[in-house]
């Protein structure tokens, strides 16, 4: 396979900008899926308190802007597009702007650390789909690898965790547990994928870069019906089990989010705080890697790592590297219930 590339696109989830997008955009990322009309207008609640601004797409903007500066001071000097799979600018429209500009192999980064299908596996059908839509000019687009134990992810979360620790009164900073935060998945598609392993990994080489070895790793955001069993613990149940145990500080850090989208600043920063200040807990809610410069950084070796003919692939921990093009059983689509 030929290592050469004329653009990187930055793939993302998406979200809506103003009040009228919110339930289309919601409806859209539903699709297909079992989840309830009352959880959809409950979430959409969520976004009215934000005016109806998902932060995703200004940080995205951000980081497009930043790895562009990042290229083109460092190389490989290649332009950078931006695509969504929920919202605009959405994948398809952004893919026949590349075939117009005369792309035609690119690396994909997607903005998700760990594998699951919705994580991985869905990008690539995503991806597939925008191709066949483009049609016989589409650009063939090529996704870089995992990176959950990757140094340049590593390494700015433990820098985000370390600076909510400092926010911790210092007399109660070395006992302060340490909560990691993941999306939940149901338990059947988890089942299939190296979701929780891999974030358990990241969790352990975070927590030992930060110096804590009192981590625990909760789930947020469950979508789906009563039912249907999703990953645990929830975080709102841990923190009341562990203010029964007498917790009165925590840091909660958000592993499983590269940007301050709405899972966090409402699942965590509102429904999640607010419970805390019942509980008697204070909270420290530490950042997400975001713009970090070694995360951007990061996504220039990943390019570069992909166009080498001696590739430098930087790991972590005892996984190694993920491989470049996952097995064709990973991550299966699920049923449909």
């Amino acid at each position: 396979m030929s290592k050469q590339y004329d653009a990187v696109l930055l793939l993302s989830f998406g979200g809506p900008e103003r009040r009228e997008d919110v339930l289309p955009f919601l409806e859209k990322v539903v699709e297909g899926k079992n989840v309830p009309r009352d959880r959809l207008l409950e979430v959409a609640e969520h976004y009215d308190l934000f005016d109806g601004v998902s932060p995703i797409n200004a940080q995205n903007r951000a980081l497009l802007a930043a790895l562009l500066a990042e290229l083109n001071a460092r190389g490989p000097r290649l332009p950078v597009y931006w695509g969504n799979r929920n919202w605009h600018p959405l994948l398809p429209d952004t893919l026949g702007e590349m075939a117009r500009d005369g792309v035609r192999r690119a690396l994909a980064f997607v903005t998700s650390a760990f594998g699951s299908y919705s994580g991985c596996r869905q990008y690539l059908d995503d991806i597939e789909r925008a191709r066949q839509s483009v049609g016989g000019g589409a650009p063939q687009v090529d996704k870089l690898r995992l990176f959950y134990n990757h140094p340049g992810f590593i390494e700015p979360m433990a820098d985000r965790v370390a600076a909510a620790l400092a926010e911790v009164p210092e007399e109660a900073r070395r006992g302060v547990p340490l909560v990691f935060t993941a999306h939940s998945l149901p338990e059947a598609m988890a089942a299939k994928s190296p979701y929780q392993s891999q974030l358990r990994e990241a969790c352990r080489l975070v927590a030992d870069r930060a110096g804590r070895s009192d981590w625990r790793l909760a789930f947020q955001s469950r979508s789906g019906p009563p039912s249907q069993r999703w990953l645990e613990p929830d975080v709102g149940d841990l923190l009341r089990r562990m203010a029964g145990e007498g917790v009165r500080n925590v840091v909660l850090a958000p592993i499983g989010f590269l940007s301050e989208h709405m899972e966090v600043i409402y699942d965590l920063d509102v429904e999640a705080a607010a419970l805390c200040e019942d509980l008697g807990i204070d909270m420290v809610r530490s950042g997400v890697v975001g713009t970090h410069p070694r995360f951007v950084e990061m996504i220039r070796e990943l390019i570069e790592e992909r166009m080498a003919d001696e590739p430098v692939r930087l790991a972590l921990g005892n996984d190694g590297p993920s491989p470049d093009c996952c097995p064709a059983d990973c991550c299966p689509r699920p049923a449909r219930g």
